[in-house]
């Protein structure tokens, strides 16, 4: 038997045809069970109480029929491992199946994942054959997920989110015509902008000691990092703490409302901060510093539309549910919550902006953010 963790494998499996249910309960077909594992994931993001996913694959080599009584065991032997609350179903119709084991205690010595395994696998050694068990590869997924924010991979694991999977296939010449936008656009960008790129550089080289471009890790869909640029706008050598407890607080929502230009709104933006240069105060103000990072929409790392890529200290202050910000679009230039406000937005509020963004997009939509966007850059709207 094989036991793999947070695994993504083929599931091309042959169909079959018995074994459709578990002691005295139903095992749900495969839309219902996806179903099921996205209302949880949601639920568990609410309760903070985890949920892991288990999935037996069978192997794809042997007869249906046979493998039909192999599973109708596998099945029985599930429902000795199982409790009521738990769901079961299959994760990919008569090929795959899965169990969702609900609210188990990763932290508290309960219901662990670990001894789930071992109660399975015991169990499955008692109702299955030595060759049948060896044919037996067993995955498990824990939600919510533990997130290296250091690592320029990211998370791989997406079979929690079955929702998204299907939401991205239906979307299939959509993405193509976004991503074409994203070439087209950044190309005449980056031509457009030449002149202003030249400028920018001499000012930046000639007003302070450093790079003229500031690389720095960001964390972009699906958790992969990359290096995300910029016209540096600060003193080399800095120190980012302060910006760090202020970002902490920001998505606690505990941060004060920083004053902005001396006007009686304000913004959820450090506005002092002794790290950025004069020259670079004004390219904030204008967005000026953004324009590398047309860069990074032409090599496929960003977008011209989406959330906004956060820094890896930020993400270690996500509750679960921010993360869903990385995981349903890719990072943009610009997005919804640019030209509804930016800095002046609560931070729970600019998330609910970029779901808002990730559920309705089109490449329309695309469009007329876009076209909003000249117009939030000149009047400055929440802008340091």
């Amino acid at each position: 038997m094989n036991v793999r963790r947070s695994g993504n494998h083929g599931l091309h499996l042959s169909p079959i045809s018995e074994a459709t249910s578990l002691g005295d309960r139903g095992i749900l077909n495969a839309e219902d069970f996806r179903r099921m594992i996205t209302l949880e994931r949601k639920r568990s993001e609410r309760s903070r109480k985890p949920f892991m996913l288990l999935l037996l694959d069978m192997g794809d080599d042997l007869p249906s029929e046979r493998n039909g009584k192999i599973l109708g065991k596998l099945l029985s032997a599930l429902s000795a491992s199982t409790r009521d609350t738990d769901v079961t179903g299959w994760y990919s119709n008569n090929c795959v199946v899965g169990v969702m084991f609900t609210e188990i205690s990763i932290e508290e010595g309960g219901s662990t994942p670990s001894t789930i395994i071992s109660r399975v696998t015991h169990t499955l050694q008692s109702n299955l054959t030595l060759k049948q068990f060896s044919r037996v590869t067993l995955t498990f997924h824990v939600f919510p997920e533990d997130w290296d924010e250091e690592s320029h991979q990211g998370p791989t694991n997406r079979t929690l989110y079955p929702d998204l999977h299907q939401r991205e296939d239906g979307r299939k010449l959509f993405r193509m015509t976004k991503r074409l936008m994203d070439i087209v656009g950044s190309l005449l960008a980056l031509m457009f902008f030449s002149p202003i790129f030249l400028v920018v550089a001499l000012a930046v080289k000639r007003t302070s000691q450093g790079p003229v471009l500031y690389r720095q890790r960001r964390v972009g869909q699906h958790g992969k990092s990359f290096w995300f640029l910029k016209f540096r706008s600060m003193y080399v050598n800095n120190d980012a703490a302060v910006h760090k407890e202020y970002v902490q607080q920001l998505i606690a929502g505990k941060a004060n409302v920083q004053p902005s230009n001396g006007s009686g709104q304000g913004v959820y933006k450090l506005t002092k901060d002794s790290r950025i240069t004069p020259v670079g105060g004004f390219l904030r103000k204008t967005s000026l510093d953004e324009l590398p990072q047309f860069l990074n929409v032409l090599k496929g790392e960003m977008s011209l539309v989406g959330p906004r890529p956060p820094i890896p200290y930020e993400v270690e202050a996500y509750d679960i549910w921010h993360r869903r910000r990385l995981l349903e679009a890719k990072p943009g230039i610009t997005g919804l919550w640019q030209v509804s406000g930016r800095s002046r937005i609560k931070f729970d509020d600019m998330v609910r902006l970029d779901l808002q963004y990730a559920r309705n997009w089109s490449p329309w939509m695309d469009i007329k953010i876009l076209a909003r966007t000249p117009a939030a850059v000149v009047l400055g709207e929440g802008a340091h």
